[in-house]
């Protein structure tokens, strides 16, 4: 037994199906947040004697006639696969908007049941509606909940209610008939008559003492917030702020461990896994293994992956903070702050959602493009996306933040910021490839109610993203850094190599290392395997070196890196880096392609392989572009002479090479998008 739950965005739908089904999915204060559908498994405390009950999260939608890809996957689903009854979520708040939909979703002779929520605010504002009028207008069961309690009596009712109207027909309360749905005139007065109907049962049900047409404190935050002038300096503060907590105060101390004035120390989790490592060596040790195995286990696994979750806290930390951010419901007002900016560059305003999203994870961030009606402005959405540093990418900055620039808080700001420069560069340069004129668009998104936001979905929030990086780290990385200590152990006759630079590592990673000479100034096979490996996930960055450098520690904050030789203290050879070629690698590895599965997601966004290939080359000349200019400028300024003139030239040559194959890739992929167009009559 199916039981879909549709109603609007922010209506608490997805809320409701944590509850219901014990999930953890992503919820936002805006539409684009749940972009396909989603089934699980009802619990048994809400199921009592029925088994097998599975709820359906689907997408919010406003009506049963489509106007976003999101909106299609409800109405094709309610319509086309007959769930045995629904769930209509209903924003209370809301209500003349809300039962729109509800009164289509009543004409589609599927069983319906409201779920009137976001109770507990209506009480807050005093609006009283009156529940059994409100079933009697819409001829259907109408049940009060609170979503984010996850009362058991408001949700165990509600659930019952939907299984005892299975196979059962309800009247609908009104019904336009067939319309010629070609005909917008005729649309549009249908329309206004539903709007009518709906409007009269909201007059008889509901009773308010403060009207939507007052000013309250809310509106006066948001004169401040959204201010055309302010809004953006206070932005850039609250993240500067989030990167402050994150990476350098509660972030760094859990990382690292605190000492109090008396001695006392509390060890932090990069110590403990230190620690741990040593513990092995020395049971290895008194085992007799050889000194090969000896390495790969504590060097290759352990500190190979004991580096990316020794950066876990400042990691999971931020996730927190951002969540505490979305449900207190600042984010959604900065998606308004930042429309006006993204249509000057040919943006649609809901690309805006894309982009914050994005700053927890590309994926999602990614999918969430698929909101943006214009087909072009969604594929140009969904390759700039990933310029925005998402949590993997975090151990990358904090690794070269605190081994080259002691841990200096301005280093993350300045990679958010650089990637919504890129963002918007990235833009420009599209709509210059393709023709596009920037057109007027018009951008909506409801603004979600300010409210104290809850600790313990934000705890949760925290957790879940946490676990997925955790697992990251214990399968894909883990896999990656024992393969990179094997490769970096053996030579091709898979005997112990000589020295790390004749390794089979060394030898794959060889050819990569020219390409960055014009990033980093100097020929490094080490950090050129470390960017190979990161496009398979950004973490295994950290990996890589620590793996290559045999330990974080040699990381120090100099101008200098010690090319170490196996597990030994012997250093096999001493590379210079600058701390502009630092930075330049950083801002390679962050603005280059993203790792293998946003790069999936890209492509099933996309569906056009000329379009996916067009967008990593763009990723990949941007990173490389940013990389060669940051350290081309930055040597220039500290120390001319050591400016690698052949790189350079080799670098300005590279970056006319990305253009002209990005040109080429976007021309022919938009000349495609044209015809299509052409023969499907849209313009």
């Amino acid at each position: 037994m199916r039981i879909a739950l549709a109603g609007n965005p922010n209506s608490g739908k997805t809320t409701m199906f944590n509850a219901l089904t014990g999930r953890n999915e992503k919820i936002g204060n805006w539409a684009g947040v749940t972009v396909e559908r989603k089934e699980h498994p009802i619990k048994k405390a809400f199921c009592g004697s029925n088994e097998n009950l599975v709820a359906v999260d689907l997408p919010g939608a406003y009506s049963m006639s489509p106007f976003t890809s999101e909106e299609s996957i409800t109405s094709s689903y309610v319509k086309n696969e007959h769930p045995d009854a629904i769930i209509n979520i209903v924003d209370a708040t809301n209500l003349s908007r809300s039962l729109f939909f509800t009164t289509q979703l009543l004409e589609l002779g599927i069983p319906v049941v409201i779920a009137l929520n976001k109770a507990d605010i209506n009480e807050k504002k005093q609006t009283v509606i009156d529940v059994q009028a409100l079933s009697a207008a819409l001829n259907c069961p109408v049940v009060e909940t609170i979503s984010i309690d996850n009362s058991h009596d408001d949700l165990a009712k509600l659930v019952s209610t939907a299984i005892s109207l299975c196979g059962k027909t309800q009247k609908a309360p009104y019904s336009q008939g067939e319309i010629d749905l070609s005909d917008k005139k005729v649309v549009e007065a249908a329309d206004r008559k539903r709007f009518a109907f709906v409007n009269k049962i909201v007059a008889d049900v509901e009773t308010r003492k403060i009207l939507t047409k007052d000013k309250n404190y809310q509106d006066k935050i948001d004169a401040i917030l959204t201010n055309k002038w302010l809004g953006i300096p206070i932005f850039a503060v609250v993240m500067l702020l989030v990167f402050k907590i994150s990476q350098e105060w509660l972030g760094a101390w859990i990382a690292e461990g605190y000492e109090f004035e008396n001695g006392t120390v509390i060890p932090g989790l990069v110590s403990l896994i230190d620690s741990f490592g040593q513990w092995v060596a020395g049971l290895l040790e008194g085992a007799g293994a050889s000194a090969i195995v000896s390495a790969l286990l504590v060097d290759g696994i352990i500190g190979g992956v004991g580096a990316v979750v020794g950066f876990l806290p400042l990691v999971m930390v931020m996730y927190f903070l951002i969540a505490l951010l979305e449900d207190c419901g600042y984010m959604a007002r900065v998606a308004v702050v930042l429309d006006p900016i993204f249509k000057k560059v040919g943006l649609s305003g809901k690309s805006v959602i894309p982009f914050v999203i994005g700053i927890g994870c590309a994926v999602p961030g990614i999918m969430a493009c698929r909101t943006i009606r214009n087909e072009r402005e969604r594929k140009a959405a969904a390759m700039l996306t990933p310029f925005m540093p998402c949590g993997a990418k975090i151990p990358v900055i904090s690794l070269f933040a605190g081994a080259f620039f002691d841990n200096a808080g301005w280093v993350s700001f300045v990679m958010y910021f650089t990637g919504i420069v890129l963002i918007f560069l990235g833009a420009l340069l599209i709509n210059k490839i393709t023709g596009l004129k920037i057109r007027k668009s018009f951008f909506i998104i409801e603004m979600p109610e300010y409210k104290v936001p809850s600790l313990w979905n934000a705890f949760k929030s925290m957790c879940d993203r946490g676990w997925a990086y955790i697992v990251k780290a214990a399968t894909i990385i883990l896999l990656c850094n024992t393969a990179v200590q094997i490769m970096q152990t053996f030579d091709w006759s898979f005997q112990e190599a000589a020295s790390a630079d004749t390794s089979i590592l060394a030898t794959i990673a060889g050819p990569f290392a020219y390409l960055l000479v014009p990033v980093v100034g100097v020929l490094s096979w080490e950090l050129a395997a470390a960017a190979v490996t990161g496009f398979i996930a950004k973490e295994n960055v950290v990996g890589t070196l620590a793996v290559c450098f045999v330990g974080l520690e040699n990381l120090i904050d100099t101008e200098e890196l010690a090319l170490m030789e196996g597990a030994g203290a012997e250093v096999a050879g001493i590379m210079a880096i600058t701390k502009a070629a630092a930075l330049a690698y950083l801002m390679f590895n962050l603005f280059s392609p993203p790792c293998f599965a946003a790069i999936g997601s890209m492509n099933a966004e996309m569906k056009d392989k000329k379009w996916l290939l067009g967008g990593i080359g763009l990723q990949l000349g941007t990173g490389f572009t940013v990389g060669y200019l940051v350290y081309t400028i930055g040597t220039l300024i500290s120390d001319a002479s050591a400016l690698n003139i052949g790189g350079a030239i080799g670098g300005a040559i590279a970056i006319a090479v990305f253009a002209a194959i990005v040109i080429v890739l976007i021309s022919r992929a938009n000349a495609k998008l044209k015809q299509e167009y052409a023969l499907s009559g849209k313009r």
